[in-house]
């Protein structure tokens, strides 16, 4: 659990009521915690309203531009493909196979060339590429079926249908090739550009080169990109994947840590870069239950433990046991969260834009306990079983640090894909308190991404071993 700032927040405190766009902001490689940074900007009073922050990273519908006359449906290349494989498994059968056998082994091919991603072809896709692993997945289908060795030539059907479906793809699009934006700079892009136009039997009219900054601006109409070097910085990257847009990755000069590829464009390697994998379907509400069902039974076990800290806390330091504050949470949706207190601040203002650190002279004892313990935390058990938080998730922060850090440090408002947490990633490897708000940005995005119920297990047992550590803040 992360010690946030010990400081309450009243009714009608300050709130920022948006986040500016994103500012062109440059990246050390050395840790900047926010006690480093200025961080006053002026804030406005106001009722809580949702801090806007960038959507999910995912692929909206978008609905296609009215014409005045509907074009005929055509099936596209993995539909092309699909048929194929059918196909070749209905002219196996009929030569001797057997149907009921010929059903079985359609079912495994179909199965597993979907699995090795067959029926998404590269520019460059050959029938000859894919036989060994149509053999392997037709031997595979047959031995399960038990059908006629008939059924052992469904891989050469296969795979004379796939390439007459690759002959008519090509020269489909070597009449039309399709507008396709080169992201780069320098020669590297120049040359995969020139390369694109002088063969067009790949589909991809070139356009630019264009620079990664202004890649939003070219992405109407276009069904893919072409970068030609590797990004640092996925903004670019994330915005062609919300888009859609399949994203190819062109180098004419890898580095020789680069794995073998899988196709190339005239000797250029060439790699499919997918966004990364969504949660399967249920995931959220799996994990809602988990958290329902955890801070429950952990409010009924914790009771004594919350009932003498508040003890505690009220005989210290006075009237007002808890404090609650303004934070943002999924989607950057405003929720009141709960600490036991540990401190009194000077002024509202303070405390919704003053950054606590470990030292504070006005933290008392009790409070330090607390704090060291982790014990003031406790009391967002109940934000967990409302709703306004997880067990495990990024930490939540202020409205006016959402505002400066969206600005500051690339990728810090996706932390909000996902429900804030009482622990997280970032936590448990010791990004608490007065450090780094980017690798702690870092870390949340890589566990929203890498999300699984036995990585939440990890943390909140790394949780529970470093509160008995005493390792808070």
């Amino acid at each position: 659990m992360s010690s946030g700032p010990a400081a309450p927040a009243q009714p009608g405190a300050p709130l920022v009521r948006g986040v500016a766009p994103a500012a062109p902001a440059t990246t050390s490689t050395a840790s900047t915690s926010p006690a480093s940074a200025s961080l006053a900007s002026p804030v406005s009073p106001g009722a809580p309203t949702p801090v806007a922050v960038p959507p999910p990273a995912g692929r909206p519908h978008v609905r296609p531009p009215a014409t005045a006359a509907r074009r005929r449906w055509r099936p596209g290349a993995a539909g092309l493909l699909f048929g194929a494989d059918v196909l070749a498994v209905v002219l196996a059968a009929v030569f001797g196979g057997g149907l009921p056998h010929g059903l079985v082994v359609l079912a495994v091919l179909l199965a597993l060339n979907a699995w090795a991603g067959l029926y998404r072809p590269t520019p460059m896709a050959a029938a000859l590429d894919e036989l060994p692993r149509l053999a392997g997945h037709g031997l595979l289908g047959w031995l399960l079926s038990g059908g006629g060795p008939a059924l052992l030539l469904v891989p050469l059907f296969a795979a004379a249908g796939r390439g007459a479906v690759y002959q008519l793809r090509r020269a489909a699009v070597r009449e039309r090739p399709r507008r396709t934006p080169v992201v780069g700079t320098g020669t590297a892009a120049r040359r995969v550009a020139a390369m694109l136009a002088e063969h067009p039997e790949y589909g991809m009219r070139p356009a630019g080169p264009v620079d990664p900054d202004r890649l939003h601006a070219t992405l109407g109409g276009v069904r893919a990109v072409v970068f030609t070097r590797a990004q640092g910085d996925t903004a670019a990257l994330r915005h062609c994947w919300e888009r859609g847009v399949t994203v190819w990755l062109v180098d004419p000069e890898p580095p020789l840590w680069f794995p073998a590829a899988a196709t190339h464009l005239w000797g250029y390697t060439c790699r499919r870069l997918d966004p990364p994998e969504r949660r399967p379907p249920g995931a959220d509400l799996l994990k809602r239950t988990v958290d329902i069902a955890g801070s429950g039974l952990a409010l009924l076990l914790a009771a004594p433990v919350l009932g003498g800290c508040a003890l505690a806390v009220r005989l210290a330091d006075g009237p007002g046991v808890l404090f609650r504050q303004e934070r943002i949470g999924k989607d950057g949706k405003p929720f009141t969260m709960l600490k036991f207190r540990t401190l009194r601040p000077d002024t509202d203002q303070e405390a919704a834009t003053r950054w606590t650190i470990a030292g504070d002279h006005r933290v008392s004892p009790v409070g330090r306990l607390l704090r060291r313990t982790s014990l003031d935390e406790l009391p967002q058990l109940w934000n967990v079983l409302r709703g306004d938080m997880s067990l495990v998730g990024p930490r939540p922060e202020r409205p006016h640090f959402v505002d400066e850090f969206s600005r500051m440090y690339p990728g810090y408002a996706d932390r909000h894909r996902m429900p804030v947490g009482l622990t997280g990633l970032a936590q448990v490897s010791g990004l608490r308190g007065d450090t780094s708000i980017e690798d702690r940005t870092r870390f949340d995005n890589l566990y929203i991404e890498t999300w699984s119920l036995w990585a939440d297990l990890r943390i909140m047992l790394r949780t529970t071993a470093s509160c008995f550590r005493l390792g808070g803040s």
